[in-house]
């Protein structure tokens, strides 16, 4: 067995030479032997010792930059936690955690995880980890994660504080896997229309989706609405499994491609869980690579609506190539194709840092407030098979346009999610009500309609938020504005200082007195005291819940003003909306 285990690695050691050696890139070779030669000059003839890993790396990142905006060098240290969220789990406790006052406090219990099984509860305090002091300043994030996660199988002993329990309470937990879920949220949103939320296209989320769906078809489901909103993506092969649920017969769901005609064609199967009943895909600007396959198949075959605003545009296929010293390069190997043959890979000439601000570049443009202002190509102009007419070449433009809801951003809310207002009230405020809230409210759907937030409870927050820190009003630093108004109005202050003798000091200070006014009424603007209190009230509402009845369920607190959602639903009911759209219905 040990010599046919040779053979092979021989085998793929010359297919690997024979196919460098015949690289179709120009000057391949002449350039290896290049940084070859450069290496070993460093290395035998240098001035001074050299350590090359931080060089090479600085050197792979500067050689990654001249190809493509995703090609990407992970160093060793970084690719555990970058792979975690697409690997489907972690071995850990199997708590969600947040620093409050230099303290780790349990926000929430993994159901059938570890701590859970030896009786951990949301709202404990952890003040020891085996017999290391948990709290004070040199408590972090990295260092609650160091010490709580570990090898399946190992032990690690907690104290917690419990309400207000005097004495500590000590657990002994034996660390397992802990699963990192890609649907934390799926309910029927009506009495006919299931919604399931997608955060991430990893290892996991085909049967996590498979289970979803069969959960909702048992409560009645018939038709879905599935929201990809935030989702940046994940793997193709899972892209094309999901999508595999919705489209009957054997279709072809994407291909792939590149100038060396390697690619490959993925095709549906017969035994999707969701081939019938009206689907609703929603997606924005921060839906990309598999979130646009699978919308841009539902839509290409003309399977369901989608609905938001513009996709980001990123249509690349990465390949993850693990090197000698355990660091990964994610590489572009191809451009993915949706089945009408687009590829809505957006633009990248003009540079990497252009390509990373179309997004604000879209904003700037209007183009998250009316769909007039998205412009596409006729030659990227496509159709599906019955008629409709779709785009290639910056994202998937959806059915239904839904514009952002400016009336949504306020720097005040900010301010306080910020500073962690939220959670210190939270947590002291359901550790001495958690029992009595359980008793009013016997499960979610209770507490969602009957649970409000009173002005007077909403003003004992906002007392403990000026309390913790929370500015009077918009903040003013002189500096900071003067800073700004130099570097906006360089071209014009240069013209006016350029002679001494004709400095006018009433111009000058008409011109910097206009922008304080301006740009501090603007800030005072997007305060935006006038809708805050609701967000906040939201806000509130939405950490009472994941407290009592876990982030799952207290999501949907958020939906209840979320626009898109809400018209979704209504959109669900109107046959006709479907038929406008060439959509076929039952």
């Amino acid at each position: 067995m040990r010599y046919r285990i040779l053979a092979l690695l021989a085998l793929a050691c010359v297919t690997f030479q024979n196919a460098t050696a015949q690289s179709p890139n120009k000057n391949y070779q002449q350039n290896k032997t290049k940084m070859d030669q450069l290496l070993n000059a460093i290395n035998s003839m240098y001035v001074d010792s050299v350590d090359f890993n931080p060089m090479v790396d600085k050197s792979i990142n500067a050689m990654l930059k001249e190809l493509d905006p995703h090609t990407a060098y992970i160093p060793p240290k970084d690719v555990q936690a970058m792979t975690e969220p697409l690997q489907g789990s972690f071995d850990g406790i199997g708590v969600t955690f947040q620093l409050i006052k230099d303290t780790i406090n349990v926000m929430e219990v993994i159901i059938d995880g570890p701590s859970e099984k030896v009786g951990i509860m949301p709202g404990d305090k952890i003040v020891k980890v085996d017999d290391t002091l948990a709290v004070g300043e040199n408590i972090t994030n990295d260092w609650v994660r160091k010490h709580l996660r570990g090898k399946k199988g190992s032990k690690v002993k907690v104290t917690v504080v419990r309400g207000r329990k005097k004495e500590p309470i000590e657990f002994v937990i034996t660390r397992g896997a802990i699963p990192m879920h890609s649907i934390n949220v799926s309910f029927m949103a009506d009495s006919t229309t299931g919604y399931i939320k997608l955060e991430r296209f990893a290892a996991t989320s085909t049967n996590e989706l498979r289970k979803a769906i069969t959960k909702l078809k048992g409560q009645g489901m018939q038709d879905l609405i599935l929201d990809l909103r935030g989702n940046g993506g994940g793997y193709l092969n899972i892209a094309f499994e999901v999508c595999d649920q919705f489209i009957s017969g054997k279709r072809m769901i994407v291909y792939t491609d590149n100038f060396r005609k390697t690619g490959e064609k993925y095709f549906s199967s017969q035994d999707g869980l969701f081939e019938e009943g009206k689907l609703i895909v929603l997606v924005d600007e921060n839906s990309a690579s598999a979130s646009e396959i699978t919308s841009g198949c539902i839509q290409d075959w003309d399977r369901g609506l989608v609905i938001g605003r513009r996709t980001f545009g990123k249509g690349l296929v990465q390949k993850p190539l693990r090197l000698i010293d355990q660091s990964e390069v994610r590489l572009t190997i191809s451009h993915y194709y949706t089945p009408t043959g687009r590829c809505i890979q957006k633009p990248y000439d003009d540079g990497l840092d252009a390509y990373f601000k179309d997004l604000q570049t879209r904003a700037n443009n209007g183009e998250y407030y009316t769909a007039d202002n998205i412009k596409f190509p006729d030659s990227l102009k496509f159709k599906t098979p019955h008629g409709r007419v779709v785009y290639g070449g910056g994202g998937i433009m959806p059915d239904i346009f839904i514009p952002l809801d400016t009336t949504k951003y306020s720097t005040l809310f900010n301010e306080i999610v910020r500073k962690g207002i939220f959670g210190n009230f939270v947590v002291d405020y359901l550790e001495n009500n958690r029992e009595k809230l359980h008793r009013e409210y016997r499960d979610f759907e209770d507490f969602q309609k009957n649970y409000k937030i009173s002005d007077e409870f909403y003003n004992d927050f906002m007392k403990f938020a000026k309390e913790e820190g929370l500015s009077e009003s918009a903040s003013f630093v002189f500096s900071d504005y003067a800073n700004a108004f130099i570097k906006e109005n360089k071209g014009r202050l240069d013209s006016i200082f350029k002679k001494a003798d004709d400095f006018d000091k009433e111009v000058f200070d008409t011109m910097f007195t206009n922008y304080i006014t301006k740009t501090y009424a603007e800030m005072q603007r997007l305060r935006n005291e006038e809708h805050a209190a609701d967000f906040i009230k939201e806000y509130l509402r939405f950490e009472i819940a994941r407290g009592l009845y876990g982030y799952g369920d207290a999501y949907r607190v958020f939906l209840e003003s979320d626009d898109t959602f809400q018209q979704a639903v209504q959109i669900m009911h109107n046959k006709k909306i479907f038929r406008k759209y060439k959509v076929a219905v039952k």
